[in-house]
């Protein structure tokens, strides 16, 4: 997976993120599921110009849904927790 627009797919605005960027400084983006860390790290350091530290990811299971008696099934996707070298930011993800 080569493509860099396509590695990292959007960032994850929710309670939970935010609280763990005020805390740690930790970026979260939803990225896709077939991505490594090494190729999630390449591709914020080169779309944003900041520097990686850590990266911590998971993979989101894939869950069944019902809506009346129609079965559908959500896709798994992956979490990537991103930490900055000190002193960097991303701006307008979490700042405003």
């Amino acid at each position: 997976m080569a493509d860099r627009f396509r590695v990292v797919v959007q960032p994850l605005v929710t309670e939970k993120s935010s609280a763990s960027y005020m805390a740690r400084k930790e970026y979260t983006f939803r990225a896709a599921p077939d991505a490594t860390k090494g190729e999630i790290r390449a591709a914020i350091e080169s779309l944003f110009g900041v520097h990686v530290v850590h990266i911590r990811t998971l993979v989101q299971r894939s869950r069944v849904k019902t809506r009346g008696r129609t079965h559908g099934i959500r896709p798994r996707w992956k979490k990537a927790m991103i930490r900055l070298k000190d002193g960097e930011a991303i701006q307008g993800v979490f700042e405003g």
